[in-house]
């Protein structure tokens, strides 16, 4: 027996955050100085690291669970399934529910809770419940959906990754331009033939690296200290990506007996187009292999990078065909890899 995805959908915010709109921000230094140059040479370095050259926020009155509920619609839909006979509806979150302007998280009830309350479920036997693990926590929700159902303990999971990073960053801070909102969903399924997920891994590294990413005060010492802003240490998790997340990738393809020239695409967490490229690459290099043109879709030049809600979204618009240049065809063999708060890694290959 293996798990598939048989329905996926995703959920992406209509307010268009472009580069420019940052123009009249006030950026500082960690230490609170002003900066020493002009937010247009931010912004143009910005754009050159990251790739990101616009972004998508959530309207004033949409919270994660809201676009979370929006992207499970549409992979129920898609799989063409009776939202009752869910067994699991995971929700892969960082911050809860977050209002425009408010100070604290809303976790109570869980997000999985209010996306079954919405989705108006009555079978008291599909339990729902949220996973917190960084980035990449949709796909650690798709490797808890397996375990689910190769134990018998279900037949049909519901994965959903939803964030809105917009209503935690610091405005003052210049990594605020990479963070953006949005969901994606899907639904997976027992299957008795050989597609579907093939191998994973899975690892927390958290001796020097728990506080990569963590929470922080606003680098405009002015404000009130006791309000708190998601901070990251940007070289030391560029470093970690590159030193770890090729390996385990590696491992989880030789773990899965596909060759490496089997794999067609690469469907990775969309953090940093630089950092994405140079993982890519080291990956490649472990097998004494050139990187294939186009082996790895992108969508950060359009919508950022909105953590858990990245991959599944970025798959969905690919099977859409909405992703210039790309496609996937029944047969292809993916890897789907992700690295973030924690310091969290995992990765599955899985067939199409």
């Amino acid at each position: 027996m293996n798990i598939k995805i048989t329905g996926i959908g995703s959920y992406i915010p209509t307010q268009v955050v472009k580069n420019t709109d940052f123009n009249q921000h006030t950026f500082f230094n960690e230490d609170g100085s002003a900066f020493a140059y002009s937010n247009e040479v931010v912004i143009g370095k910005f754009k050159s690291i990251t790739g990101i050259g616009e972004r998508r926020y959530a309207a004033v009155d949409l919270c994660s669970s809201d676009l979370a509920f929006f992207a499970a619609q549409k992979a129920i839909e898609n799989a063409q399934i009776d939202p009752e006979t869910l067994n699991y509806i995971i929700v892969a979150h960082n911050f809860g529910d977050v209002k425009p302007q408010a100070i604290q998280s809303d976790m109570l009830p869980s997000l999985a809770t209010r996306v079954k309350h919405k989705l108006q479920i009555k079978n008291p036997k599909c339990v729902a419940y949220d996973i917190l693990f960084g980035c990449p926590g949709w796909i650690e929700g798709v490797l808890q959906a397996n375990a689910l159902i190769k134990s018998g303990m279900a037949k049909k999971c519901l994965v959903i990754g939803a964030e809105t990073l917009s209503r935690v960053v610091d405005v003052h801070d210049r990594d605020s331009m990479i963070y953006a909102d949005g969901s994606g969903a899907a639904v997976l399924e027992a299957c008795a033939d050989h597609d579907g997920l093939l191998s994973f891994e899975s690892a927390t590294y958290a001796s020097d690296e728990a506080n990569y990413l963590y929470f922080g005060n606003s680098f405009n010492t002015k404000l009130d200290p006791s309000i708190r802003y998601i901070k990251m240490h940007g070289r030391k998790i560029y470093e970690f990506a590159l030193s770890r997340v090729p390996q385990a990738m590696k491992e989880c393809v030789d773990k899965s007996g596909i060759d490496i020239k089997d794999i067609k695409k690469i469907l990775i967490h969309q953090a940093n187009e630089k950092m994405d490229e140079a993982i890519v690459n080291r990956f490649y290099k472990l097998y004494d292999e050139a990187t294939p043109e186009g082996i790895m879709p992108m969508s950060i030049s359009f919508l950022g990078n909105s953590s858990v809600a990245t991959i599944p979204t970025l798959y969905d618009l690919l099977l859409q065909g909405k992703i210039e240049g790309q496609t996937i065809h029944k047969g292809d063999v993916l890897l789907f890899a992700s690295v973030g708060a924690g310091m969290n890694i995992n990765a599955f290959v899985y067939k199409h």
